[in-house]
């Protein structure tokens, strides 16, 4: 509580915190209106998923590379200069729409590209926070930045989900673009270094690049419960890519909840930050009572069950309770395997080994299972595809209770002290 008080009363933590919410309010706005905006120019499935696809994709492709020249890099400059392209690339959208020039393809195409920026900020916020806070303040500086920002995400969908109901999608774009213009201000305004001062500086060549790849992926491999549950959360990041692409179609076509014109759509789009809040809370508790291996291996089962609990679900009321559900084990098995990773990785080594797993996650589970749940809704239906990537959590599920985390999940035995 001393720490959460002091991190509260530090200026320059504020403003990264404010940074942060101004920030992710506006990519919160930017992930409603991009696959409704793609839907109402398409009315495709496929589409929709190409767009959740289009935005996990650049982690697979990039993360390894962003996570070592972020460790290398000026951490401020980095982030700020990245703020400011994507400020301009988003502001594209508007403008197109303005001038009647507004395609699917470019709504994809920007959403990769702000992606691919956001990798690169992502790879340098991984260690500018514990730098800024130090790492014994690491845990309380992370819980309350997720805490608040997971607040936004239970305000913002359903308000902006409200908002495209009524406008055009296409403008609201402009505020991500504001948003990101005033984070890389507030950015800019703490006055504490975002970077140790002992880093190796500026990579001389490609084979320092691969030193640093290698060293981050080392690190992640040696230790058994960072990486089991980094592998297994590639296939549980499966559920999250398939939940945003098809919950629009899903809404649509399995429970009659049109894409305009229908306020129960804001409803289901928030349910996952719902879920996202519960699991905040949650978290903490069953970690010091579980521990992360015996958490991760309880909360994967619930995720399972919830999701087939949507699949199944053919009224929007229960369907908003199952996606609840599902959004609260989704991201409790989520929290709990970054909090762990954060807590035991060095902070030198914080950028590669988090991209690492960001990578695996976000770069390859998400971008899989939007396309596996695109290619099986555009065949039989929304809840097919949805079915098809529950079958994805399913192999994980069976994954982790066969691995190492079984025998890290056993208590300590109790020897008996009486003769």
């Amino acid at each position: 509580m001393t720490n959460v008080v002091a991190l509260r009363r530090d200026p320059d933590f504020r403003r990264y915190l404010a940074a942060r919410v101004v920030s992710v309010a506006g990519s919160l706005v930017t992930v409603v209106a991009l696959p409704i905006l793609v839907y109402r120019l398409t009315g495709s499935a496929a589409w929709t998923a190409a767009v959740a696809a289009a935005e996990a994709l650049p982690y697979l492709l990039f993360g390894l590379l962003a996570g070592a020249l972020a460790d290398r890099l000026d951490r401020r400059a980095l982030m700020v200069t990245v703020d400011l392209l994507n400020a301009l690339l988003l502001a594209s959208v508007p403008i197109a729409w303005a001038l009647d020039g507004l395609s699917a393809v470019h709504v994809v195409a920007v959403g990769f590209l702000s992606q691919t920026l956001f990798v690169v900020f992502d790879s340098a916020n991984f260690g500018a926070l514990p730098t800024l806070v130090g790492k014994d303040r690491t845990t309380s500086a992370y819980s309350t930045v997720f805490g608040v920002t997971t607040v936004v995400e239970m305000v913002v969908p359903p308000l902006a989900t409200l908002a495209v109901t009524i406008f055009s999608p296409a403008p609201m774009l402009a505020l991500d673009a504001l948003s990101y213009g005033i984070s890389a201000l507030l950015i800019r305004a703490i006055t504490r270094p975002l970077s140790a001062a002992d880093r190796a500086g500026r990579p001389r060549s490609m084979a320092d690049i691969r030193a640093d790849v290698r060293a981050g992926l080392g690190f992640l491999w040696r230790q058994p419960t960072v990486r089991t549950l980094t592998l297994v959360g590639a296939t549980h990041s499966a559920a999250g890519g398939a939940w945003v692409a098809m919950v629009v179609p899903w809404a649509d076509r399995s429970l009659g909840v049109p894409p305009s014109g229908d306020a129960r759509l804001a409803v289901l789009m928030s349910c996952w930050g719902v879920g996202g809040l519960i699991a905040a809370k949650l978290v903490p508790v069953l970690s010091r009572r579980l521990g992360p291996a015996r958490l991760a291996l309880r909360a994967l089962p619930a995720s399972l069950l919830s999701g087939l609990a949507v699949v199944f679900s053919s009224h929007w009321l229960l369907g908003a309770l199952a996606a609840i559900a599902w959004g609260t084990a989704y991201t409790t098995v989520v929290i709990n395997a970054i909090t762990f990773r954060q807590q035991v990785t060095p902070v030198e080594l914080q950028g590669r080994v988090n991209t690492t797993a960001r990578m695996l996650s976000w770069g390859l589970g998400q971008p899989l299972g939007a396309t596996l749940a695109g290619a099986v809704a555009v065949a039989a239906s929304p809840s097919a595809g949805l079915a098809a990537v529950v079958g994805v959590l399913a192999i994980g599920v069976v994954l982790a209770w066969c691995s190492p985390l079984r025998t890290e999940a056993k208590p300590e035995p109790v020897y008996s002290t009486v003769s």
